[in-house]
């Protein structure tokens, strides 16, 4: 348990950066779901659609560093790939 007045402090924008990072990383993670899911359904219009939204999710959650920027990067590349073979 913190014991000084600055160490409370902290502990309590710990626990704020915390719960936005969570609801930031589930946001993520829903959009990448919606394109796995028109993937598996072999909708290829709905996985466009869904891919050019999850990529700004994924870039604003690597710049928050909620994700490194390195895996948003992979995430995307690895689903557009993905819908490209789709496409095809």
């Amino acid at each position: 348990m913190a014991n000084t007045t600055s160490a409370k402090k902290a502990a309590r924008k710990i626990a704020r950066r915390t719960a936005v990072n969570r609801s930031r990383r589930s946001q993520m993670r829903t959009f990448v779901r919606k394109v796995e899911e028109a993937i598996a359904a072999g909708n290829a219009a709905a996985a466009v659609v869904a891919l050019k939204a999850v990529q700004p999710v994924l870039m604003r959650a690597a710049q928050k560093g909620v994700v490194h920027r390195n895996t948003a990067s992979r995430k995307v590349s690895r689903l557009a790939a993905r819908v490209a073979a789709l496409r095809s």
